[in-house]
């Protein structure tokens, strides 16, 4: 598997913010959306190939069990399920992060946390090749999953709205919103409106502790 970056942290954004994580960062992207924060995990060149069995190794060094593996874009890594597979046997609880770009069936995960790409994250690129409505709905289909969106601008939040709409059948504490921001002053300013917006709705709001905490720095 071509892996980008393994880190320990907080788990910084949805249902499980907080929770101290191993991360693994897978390489390789087909999107080049504006904002990525990642955009050194874009290539697969980017990525040193390592097995399983030595990552799990690393892990063992961290009190934890919860393992999150994201990119990058971990569904476009062949043996992806194999991969995970050796750490779902070990007995860590595994997030996939991903864009729902893809669907595969019958991995071991414990959440599926989806963030489906918003026509403001690639303005040139057209919405078959950033959104795959048919894959994000085989996805919360068959697995325990959240959707995060990142929201940049109030006018995104009708793009959301028309975004679960053509989904279909969402469970709205399972939507999660959080701001678009790179650094902790942009991220406190889009907060206050982000959080009335949440009130208004039902949608849980996001925190993201990487940029509350850490203000952005790479590997936390």
């Amino acid at each position: 598997m071509l892996i980008n970056e393994f880190f320990y942290s907080l788990q910084g954004e949805g249902r499980l913010a907080g929770t101290p994580s191993v991360f693994i960062r897978l390489a390789g992207c087909p999107l080049r959306c504006r904002w990525c924060d990642t955009a050194y995990a874009r290539d697969f060149a980017a990525g040193t190939d390592e097995s399983a069995q030595t990552l799990l190794t690393r892990a063992a060094e961290y009190p934890t069990r919860h393992l999150v593996v994201t990119g990058g874009e971990p569904m476009v890594q062949p043996g992806l399920k194999e991969f995970l597979s050796v750490f779902a046997e070990a007995g860590y609880l595994i997030t996939l992060e991903t864009a729902g770009l893809r669907f595969i069936a019958d991995l071991p995960l414990t959440l599926a946390s989806i963030s489906p790409k918003l026509s403001t994250t690639s303005p040139d690129t057209p919405e078959a090749d950033r959104l795959n409505l048919d894959a994000i709905r085989q996805l919360i289909a068959l697995y325990p999953y959240q959707l995060k969106f990142v929201v940049d601008r109030p006018h995104d939040l009708n793009e959301i709205a028309d975004c679960i709409e053509r989904l279909g059948t969402v469970d709205p504490e399972r939507v999660y919103l959080m701001p678009q921001a790179a650094r902790r002053d942009e991220y406190i300013e889009k907060s206050r409106w982000l959080a009335d917006f949440c009130l208004q709705t039902g949608f849980a709001f996001s925190p993201r502790l990487h940029v509350m905490l850490y203000d952005g720095q790479r590997g936390r």
